[in-house]
């Protein structure tokens, strides 16, 4: 099946190109009139966040061990989140942009959208673009940034800035750091975690529309899921993200264990909640076709079950009760080959799978929630139980 040009403009669809936040970077001149800027941002989002705090405690000599008594290199967590979680979550746009669009269209190339079904299919992309750009969900964005700046304005309980202390370790002051800290470097942050998490919502209300429409599913597809495998590639988009969160959360810890004699073991239950919470929000998407799945899997089987019965039934009338069978196009029906390829083609529908959701999938949202941690785990425990450990958990 292929496209006509104006066929394959209409199905395009994004979760970057041409959201608010998208044309506000730019109309400031991050993202440039071709492409999506990526380098040119993460450098300019890492060292507006990162660098005003590093020259401040370099003049203020608040920077190595030895100048004070925890300077701003032990707290991981403040590069963590300048120099990798904030880059990462500017580099998840590339998948953001590509990955989505690739799908819109193997759902029409594909033949699981039928020529009868396209009109829909392309209104629920155009729906779903004016929701990802809803004003009311940007405005929550906003309002979530702000409000959390207000509440959250009081820094002296934030053992992140303990270097950052103007006047001595005694003092509860932060000045310009804790400022730059608490108006600057978290509101970045936080608006760019907070876009994909919208950005997770959208895929969600796109995922549920389409499994209403009447998918053309194939019962013997090799994927085992209908036709639908191809999507066990959506975690992806999301793996750099759930690798920066990862990544800040581990470095917290990070410090905990190495500069205050933190046991790791006590990192077990809130890591086991964390890496379900991903798992959930990450694979829990794909459980939109469950349903369809499980209906389509049924009638399958009833179906190739009585085609496995009746194909079955010949084969026995004529070569074990040596019948003349005249006329028996089902078994010379070159498509159903031998009984034991009919067999097959029932075991597949059989094992058909409730959602689109195997190892790959996993994987990319395990391997983004656990590597950060193995640098923690590896301050106590030896990096060899922590490699084999986790290889059991994957394998």
């Amino acid at each position: 099946m292929s496209d006509t040009p104006s066929n394959a403009d209409e199905l395009t669809f994004s979760l970057v190109r041409g959201d608010p936040w998208f044309r506000l970077q730019r109309a400031v001149g991050l993202i440039p009139a071709s492409g999506l800027g990526i380098i040119r941002r993460c450098l300019v989002f890492a060292l507006v966040t990162w660098l005003p705090l590093a020259i401040w405690a370099l003049y203020w000599r608040r920077v190595f061990p030895g100048e004070i008594p925890e300077p701003m290199l032990q707290h991981f967590g403040v590069h963590v989140r300048c120099l990798l979680a904030i880059p990462l979550l500017v580099v998840a746009e590339i998948a953001g942009n590509l990955i989505p669009q690739d799908f819109v269209r193997y759902f029409v190339t594909s033949g699981l959208v039928q020529d009868e079904e396209k009109p829909r299919f392309i209104q629920i992309l155009r729906s779903t673009e004016r929701l990802r750009d809803a004003w009311p969900a940007w405005a929550t964005i906003l309002g979530i940034v702000l409000l959390n700046t207000i509440i959250t304005r009081d820094t002296t309980h934030l053992h992140e800035l303990v270097w950052a202390r103007e006047g001595g370790a005694d003092s509860i002051g932060f000045g310009f750091a804790g400022s730059w800290f608490l108006y600057v470097l978290r509101p970045v942050f936080t608006v760019l975690l907070l876009v994909w998490l919208w950005r997770l919502v959208v895929c969600v209300v796109l995922l549920w529309r389409i499994s209403r429409l009447d998918l053309h599913l194939v019962p013997t597809h090799p994927d085992r899921a209908g036709g639908l495998g191809f999507l066990e590639d959506f975690p992806i988009i999301f793996s750099p993200v759930i690798f920066a969160s990862s990544a800040v959360l581990a470095s917290r810890w990070g410090h905990d264990v190495f500069y205050h004699e933190v046991d790791v073991y006590s990192f077990a239950i809130p890591l086991g909640v964390y890496v379900s919470a991903m798992l959930i929000l990450f694979l829990g998407p794909l459980v939109m076709f469950t349903r369809r799945l499980h209906h389509f899997k049924r009638q399958g089987v009833r179906a190739y079950g009585t085609l496995v019965g009746q194909h079955g039934r010949l084969v026995r009338r004529r070569w074990i009760a040596h019948e003349q069978i005249p006329d028996a196009p089902l078994l010379q029906a070159a498509e159903l080959g031998p009984v034991i390829d009919t067999v097959s083609m029932y075991e597949v529908v059989e094992q058909i799978r409730p959602a689109p959701i195997g190892k790959q999938a996993l994987l990319a949202v395990l391997l983004p929630a656990l590597i950060p941690m193995l640098p923690v785990v590896a301050i106590q425990v030896p990096i060899k139980d922590v490699l084999l450990g986790l290889l059991k958990t994957l394998i």
